[in-house]
């Protein structure tokens, strides 16, 4: 095997960040070198990996309000700065790709000091602010979306529309293709990787509300480990079927048998209900960063593909979207027709193609 040269992946450390990172070092690693920089929280997702190194730096938000996690956040920014600057210059990489969250800036403006050219990419349709931080120094941000908000009139130059960066195992299931309409709708119920606290208490409400209206439904169900038990026994009672189960690196057993999905609204989320052609409940995490969330679900629920229902509502509206589709299965068709409209098979062949340019052009 001849030389490769190096490429680095600075990633946040949500799951949002970490699966389209995953993607993208998977499909790079034939032909380079991948280094993947993370922080505790992403390390989880890069466990038991054989195809390329990753790297644990500190990282912290240094947006608080607060003077004192202000100065803790700027401290700990500071000391994986020095750290990602003494790691570079021993790896050398020919190239940063920075894919957003706080871990991803002191890689790449450890990179920057040493001439390292660096390119961004940004999944949601508000850029993140390690992102929006980072616009001056980067050649090029790859966007999933050219409606994205948020970069300055002066930075439009950088944008290349990649599409949403997915793991090509993902866009490789075959979903089962039995009839919907006469059995019972399969729910997959997700709350991303930071769980959905809410979802466990209060959507076993509106299944109960449904099931006392003749309505039942077949649930696949991510919840915390603590609300296990009560979910169990409220399923069981209700005598309905169910499998639950705490956040998992990969859905695939899930997405291939459910006919619709309830779930946030982080990027890659909706970007592989989109691709699957699912159809799903966006609720957004009202706490997301600058609203992002709302701001992805809006985008396609305006494009006619999701539902779209505020957090808020959840226990006064949901159960009316559920009895819908339930009763006019045309529902979810009309959905998966719009779906079809949207497609990302060929987002990591654009990414690759632009890493080449930038390392070789």
């Amino acid at each position: 095997m001849g030389f490769k040269n190096t490429v680095v992946i600075a990633t946040g450390g949500t799951g949002g960040h970490v699966f389209p990172s995953l993607g993208l070092a998977d499909y790079l690693s034939e032909d380079y070198q991948i280094e993947i920089f993370t922080d505790e929280r992403g390390i989880k997702y890069l466990e038991n990996n054989q195809s390329f190194n990753v790297n644990k730096i500190t990282s912290s938000g240094i947006f608080s309000k607060n003077i004192f996690y202000f100065i803790i956040g700027f401290f700990k920014v500071f000391l994986s700065f020095i750290f990602s600057l003494k790691l570079l210059i021993k790896i050398k990489p020919k190239l940063i790709i920075g894919m957003g969250g706080y871990s991803s800036f002191a890689v790449c403006m450890s990179g920057y000091i040493l001439k390292i050219p660096i390119i961004t990419y940004e999944n949601n349709l508000i850029i993140g602010r390690a992102n929006k931080f980072l616009l001056p120094i980067t050649k090029k941000i790859l966007v999933s979306n050219l409606s994205i908000e948020g970069i300055k009139e002066k930075y439009k130059s950088k944008i290349l529309l990649t599409g949403y960066l997915l793991r090509e195992k993902i866009l490789k299931i075959k979903r089962e293709n039995s009839t919907i309409e006469d059995k019972n709708l399969s729910i997959l119920i997700i709350g991303g990787s930071q769980s959905a606290k809410v979802f466990g208490e209060q959507i076993p409400e509106v299944i109960k509300k449904c099931h006392q209206e003749g309505i039942d439904f077949n649930l696949f169900q991510q919840c915390l480990e603590n609300q296990k038990n009560n979910l169990k026994n409220i399923y069981e009672k209700l005598n309905i079927s169910f499998k639950l189960f705490c956040y998992t690196k990969d859905l695939s057993e899930y997405y291939k048998k459910c006919d619709l999905a309830i779930t946030r609204c982080g990027a890659s989320s909706i970007a592989e209900l989109l691709n699957l052609k699912i159809p799903f409940i966006a609720i957004p995490l009202p706490s997301s960063m600058d609203n992002h969330q709302l701001k992805n679900a809006q985008f396609f629920n305006e494009k006619g593909c999701c539902f779209l229902l505020e957090q808020k509502y959840i226990l006064e509206k949901l159960s009316d979207i559920l009895k819908n589709v339930h009763k006019d299965r045309n529902k979810l068709n009309n959905l998966k027709q719009k779906m079809q409209y949207h497609s990302d098979k060929d987002s990591l062949q654009r990414a690759k193609k632009i890493v080449e340019d930038i390392i070789h052009g």
